[in-house]
């Protein structure tokens, strides 16, 4: 995970903002960002009708992204912080990544099924470092891919796809015929987004093991800790 290193190196830039919507309610930041997720993903599918909606969706997976990070920021500045936020904070996030992820996969401009093994990949990888937390081993961020990269590069992707559709560039799409047998065979077209989704489906689902293994062996420690201190009692 690139930028959860550089999560604090923000604070200087969000504060600022984090004064401004201090006496906003955080649960209503939380919100706006799952709504501009809704709108991002609406978007992409309406590629289908307008090629430069691309530009228009990452703007909205940005905002996503501002107000994701500010709601948290609000909630201590405030001294709002509350369990219920934190729940409804996830909750939404896990929403908001379907509705944009589920955006591109129903675009013209990914395959369906690369789109779905995308958004199990990313839900995973989420939901190793929630019920690493219900386990009592702490929320796990630890990854390959973690949110924060994951919509930096959803901002900047489309962006880049959209010169490449340009009539006479011919640089879009790439198709590949793949043969099942002597008799059937199948073409499936990628562009630069069905290849950025298919590098989430991958490293989601790495993230996702690497995460279950660290707190597989985080509780391990403790239950040799456990045992080794209930001997130590009994003795």
């Amino acid at each position: 995970m690139v930028l959860e290193e550089y999560r604090n190196s923000a604070d200087p830039y969000v504060g600022p903002f984090a004064r401004y919507f201090r006496n906003a309610d955080p649960s209503s930041l939380t919100i706006a960002a799952f709504l501009c997720a809704v709108i991002a993903g609406i978007f992409f599918i309406l590629t289908r009708v307008r090629d430069w909606f691309l530009l228009i969706a990452p703007v909205f997976v940005f905002l996503n992204g501002f107000f994701d990070v500010l709601d948290g920021r609000v909630a201590r500045l405030s001294r709002k912080a509350s369990k219920r936020g934190v729940f409804l904070d996830h909750v939404l996030d896990r929403y908001a990544d379907v509705f944009i992820i589920g955006g591109i996969a129903l675009s013209p401009y990914c395959p369906p099924v690369i789109g779905l093994l995308a958004i199990i990949g990313v839900i995973f990888a989420s939901y190793m470092g929630t019920q690493a937390q219900a386990v009592g081993c702490g929320r796990e961020y630890k990854g390959l891919l973690g949110r924060a990269d994951r919509l930096v590069i959803l901002v900047f992707a489309p962006i880049i796809q959209y010169p490449l559709v340009w009539p006479g560039l011919n640089l879009g799409f790439y198709k590949f015929t793949l043969f099942i047998g002597s008799q059937y065979e199948t073409t499936i077209t990628l562009t630069f987004l069905a290849i950025v989704m298919l590098i989430f489906a991958i490293i989601g689902h790495a993230t996702a093991i690497q995460r279950a293994y660290s707190t597989w062996q985080e509780l391990k420690t403790k239950e040799n800790s456990n045992k080794n201190e209930k001997t130590n009692k009994e003795k």
